[in-house]
């Protein structure tokens, strides 16, 4: 059968400060999930968080980009927010950030991941979601999975892999977007999706079947109002088995953390942990960036799960090489590499003080 896996996700206020969703919201979340299931819309939803970020994963046969699907989770959003501000959480309702909505939630604030597929006959799913980093922290990890043979073997040994993947790959200050094939266009590839800040794997196709493997949120909160507002907290959805890489080889690349956009008021470098669920509760300088990962069997679009796949006891190395990345880090203070480069400081104060102090600079 055709089914539509949607998972969208907001900051809709966190407890405490940027560390948490209070378990009420969540309680929200899902009795709004709960009626749109009973009515008909759903097939089937499962509510969870990362941190202080909202998932709503949904799965229908309204198709991608549907108004319907669309407007339940910004009325979800909403509803919660109201919770929120009841409650007094910190940045209620932060990632919303228009007044009402106007037919889709791209463009509006909520983090979107989409995909529209044939169910197949062991349909096994993998959604990734991360808090205080931005969106282009999938490129390496997406990279690894779909491109890497010391990653993924089936790249090399399995026949309806070998002939390799296409990944679409969007200039999001540019607004275009590009489809690379691998393995022949690796190199090419690599020189833009290198700098994830810009550059950003949106979705990855099975070149033969021309099947969705995978597909990521790419939205950039700071792009989108102008200025400032947190990070944007991206969601990644991951067919496993079979034609793609196995449940092992999705996972594999978070088994050792990398450095990514986000952490403290999004303007520093940090290593990404690999946490289970009830980790995911970034205090240490507003992290260290987490990540977790459910994994779901589909049958009939019901999700059968979830298994929290980072709960796993093998990841304990990562989380200790992940702390030992942040001491690293944490000792530059407010120096590069640990903050930002300038070109991405642009939506904190720092035109400000260049502005302040530009009749203060003289030529050598």
């Amino acid at each position: 059968m055709s089914i539509t896996l949607s998972v969208i996700k907001a900051d809709v206020g966190g407890y405490v400060g940027h560390s948490e969703s209070h378990p009420d919201v969540l309680a929200k979340a899902g009795e709004c999930l709960a009626r749109a299931k009973k009515d008909g819309l759903l097939v089937d939803y499962h509510v969870t968080k990362c941190g202080d970020d909202l998932q709503l994963i949904m799965t229908h046969q309204q198709g991608e980009d549907n108004e319907k699907i669309h407007k339940l989770a910004w009325d979800t959003f909403v509803d919660c927010t109201q919770v929120a501000k009841k409650l007094k959480l910190h940045g209620a309702g932060q990632d919303l950030l228009s007044d009402a909505f106007s037919g889709n939630v791209r463009g509006m604030g909520p983090g979107v991941a989409e995909m529209e597929f044939e169910e197949r006959v062991a349909e096994t799913i993998i959604i990734l979601m991360a808090d205080k980093t931005s969106s282009g922290a999938w490129n390496m990890p997406l990279y690894k999975m779909f491109a890497d043979p010391f990653n993924t073997i089936g790249l090399v040994i399995a026949p309806n892999m070998h002939s390799g993947f296409a990944f679409e790959v969007h200039d999001v200050k540019e607004h275009k977007k590009i489809t690379f094939n691998t393995p022949e266009e690796i190199y090419d590839m690599l020189v833009f999706i290198g700098a994830p800040s810009r550059y950003m794997i949106k979705a990855v196709y099975h070149r033969e079947t021309k099947n969705i493997a995978a597909v990521s949120s790419t939205q950039r909160l700071s792009l989108i109002a102008g200025r400032y507002i947190g990070k944007d907290d991206p969601v990644c959805i991951i067919r496993a088995q079979g034609e793609v890489p196995a449940v092992g080889e999705v996972l594999e690349p978070f088994s050792s953390p990398i450095l990514v956009e986000g952490w403290m008021r999004g303007s520093h470098q940090g290593p990404l942990m690999p946490v289970s669920i009830p980790d995911s509760t970034p205090t240490r300088f507003d992290g260290p960036p987490r990540v977790v990962a459910v994994g779901f069997q589909l049958s009939g679009g019901m999700l059968i799960g979830p298994r929290d796949m980072f709960a796993d006891k093998s990841y304990d190395l990562a989380r200790h090489q992940a702390n030992e990345m942040a001491d690293l880090m944490r000792r530059h203070g407010p120096f590069e590499p640990h903050r930002l480069p300038l070109e991405e400081m642009e939506y904190t104060t720092m035109p400000e003080v260049a502005k302040k102090l530009e009749g203060r600079f003289t030529d050598l």
